[in-house]
């Protein structure tokens, strides 16, 4: 099972996303990812809950419903219900590292066992129990940069098997934001992308297609935080910390997607990944691509209430990337960024 967005090939033409806010299914025609159609389910309140152990579909029955309502809405015809979807799954059941290497073999039969052996030290979880996916970001004499995915068996099994319970095949299994991202175009201008909702954020920077930062925050149901994973071994110290006004915390209870902490928790995670776009890449961000179901216009409101008012915020999806007939009545935009970057190529 591929868990990387990258050398997949033609990919199937259906897509879902699970995560704990929901679940959204999306359909295409072709490769340039054209959205034909759309549907959004919701779930129970913690029916998903992403982490690295098992048990991150709390309640199977749920997500079960919602994936067979949101993909039979989507598809054609009932013939298409034994087509392969692509699965996208919640970034925190997943970790996502960038890897330098010395030298590392050509072929991938030789090299994954390199990578699987640099993941012993990194991954809170065997990596002999996971699947492990890795793709070459740049390469130069003495010098490999690598994009390693790892997941756990026990917890891809879940996601997969409920997908194939509501009568589709699983193909290729997607961390969320990569998911997002495998949507940009590959141009030379570099993006600074967040991925947030109620459960997570995730902040990522791209260039030319090569992935430069991922940074995942894991907000648990009951108010706790996890440390942030960096997952950029060039992030060495740096932690710049949003300044927080009471007026930040207001607005996001507003919003009512967010509460008051998680709001402070993702202006920071945006404060810090801006830092690093700066420290990097010597200037500054102009704009933040929202690709979560937090939606552009919240992430604006919140970065202006938290002294980020420069940074102009757009979101990922837009309404020409979706095609007449599809509709969007009950699935805003802000959700699609996943299934949509599953669905290109």
């Amino acid at each position: 099972m591929n868990i990387l967005p990258m050398s997949l090939g033609l990919r199937p033409r259906l897509a879902i996303e699970i995560r704990p806010e929901g679940v959204v299914a999306a359909r295409s025609a072709d490769a340039s990812a054209m959205l034909a159609a759309v549907s959004r389910a919701e779930v129970s309140e913690g029916a998903v809950v992403p982490g690295l152990k098992a048990g991150n579909l709390a309640n199977r029955g749920s997500v079960l419903a919602a994936v067979r309502s949101a993909l039979d809405a989507v598809s054609e015809t009932s013939r298409e219900r034994s087509r392969e979807a692509t699965v996208v799954v919640p970034d925190a059941s997943v970790r996502v590292l960038l890897l330098d290497f010395d030298d590392l073999p050509n072929k991938a039969a030789e090299a994954l066992p390199v990578v699987r052996f640099r993941l012993k030290k990194l991954l809170p979880f065997d990596p002999e129990a996971a699947v492990v996916s890795y793709q070459v970001m740049s390469s130069a004499k003495g010098a490999v940069r690598v994009l390693a995915v790892a997941m756990p068996k026990d917890v891809l099994a879940e996601y997969e098997g409920v997908v194939t319970a509501a009568g589709y095949q699983p193909g290729a299994v997607l961390p969320s934001t990569l998911a997002a991202l495998a949507a940009l175009d590959e141009s030379d201008a570099a993006m600074l992308v967040v991925n947030a909702g109620h459960s997570g954020v995730t902040t990522a920077i791209v260039q030319g297609g090569v992935l430069l930062l991922h940074r995942s925050l894991d907000m648990s149901v009951d108010g706790t935080e996890d440390q942030p994973h960096i997952d950029s071994p060039e992030f060495d110290g740096l932690d710049a910390e949003a300044t927080m006004q009471t007026s930040v915390l207001r607005a996001a209870e507003m919003y009512g997607l967010v509460d008051a902490i998680e709001s402070r928790e993702i202006i920071q995670e945006v404060s810090v990944a801006a830092a690093y776009y700066e420290d990097t890449l010597q200037r500054a961000p102009d704009a933040v691509i929202s690709a979560g179901p937090l939606g552009a216009d919240r992430l604006a409101a919140m970065m202006e209430e938290g002294g980020m008012d420069g940074l102009q915020v757009r979101e990922m999806v837009n309404g020409a990337m979706l095609e007449a007939g599809a509709t969007t009545a009950s699935t805003p935009r802000s959700w699609l960024a996943g299934v949509r970057g599953a669905l290109k190529g």
